[in-house]
């Protein structure tokens, strides 16, 4: 008994149908996986490199105030997806560097790790915030959950490196806690004013349902002409 030519027709559209739909499934997830990847690693390149062309113009600035010290950070605000540091963790590997731009906006994430508005400035008084996505978009935080108490996160903002040290492992909580990028961040088992920092991505690994948070606080500076810091070095 022949198959009426009616239902070959759909049975055939059906399954070019499927294979469509299955190859833009793959390209989907190469442009993920990949491509993604390719953009950011471009664009934080370009990031640091004017960051760097913009320090080697400036004139030379006082040696910062010794870590513990409570002086308030003097640094101007900037705009909106500007970089203004370059951020090291040594956990991550010898390779691992990243911009630091102002704001969390999706297209600021897009070229590097994200500052907090108004939270503080690297080395600064206060709570020192930063966002940065687990995957996608280079991957910066994914190796995230593997910080540990004493873990070093270095920061150079052209004149000074501010050398971080990791309280305690990763913390998981939800989207809305916001309290931990206050000022004095209490979960982290701070109770009083600081040098902090806080360092925030999504979790799960694939989703963005909570957030893993780790908190440090300021454990050294170095003026950049004296070479890198200790932490970068073992």
């Amino acid at each position: 008994m022949s198959v009426p030519r009616s239902v070959r027709l759909v049975v055939r559209t059906f399954s070019e149908l499927c294979v469509t739909v299955g190859a833009l499934i793959v390209l989907f997830v190469g442009y993920v996986l990949f491509w993604t990847g390719v953009q950011a690693t471009g664009a934080s390149d370009g990031q640091i490199d004017s960051l760097e062309q913009e320090w080697a113009r400036r004139p030379p600035a006082p040696a910062p105030a010794a870590a513990g010290t409570t002086e308030p950070s003097t640094a101007p605000a900037h705009e909106e997806g500007k970089p203004f540091a370059v951020m090291y963790v040594p956990r991550f590997g010898r390779q691992w560097d990243w911009p630091v731009l102002e704001g969390t906006g999706a297209g600021t994430l897009k070229k590097g790790l994200g500052h907090y508005a108004g939270t503080a400035r690297p080395g600064g008084t206060g709570n020192f915030a930063v966002a940065g996505h687990r995957r996608t978009y280079g991957d910066p935080f994914k190796d995230f959950p593997r910080l540990r108490r004493g873990d070093a996160v270095v920061v150079n903002d052209g004149t000074t490196w501010f050398t971080y040290r990791v309280q305690k492992k990763p913390y998981l909580t939800v989207p809305g806690d916001v309290g931990v990028v206050d000022p004095v961040p209490r979960k982290a088992g701070f109770d009083g004013p600081g040098r902090y920092l806080t360092l925030t991505t999504c979790d799960p690994e694939w989703g963005s349902t909570h957030r893993l948070v780790v908190w440090a606080h300021l454990d050294a500076t170095q003026p950049v002409g004296e070479g890198r810091p200790a932490a970068l070095e073992g």
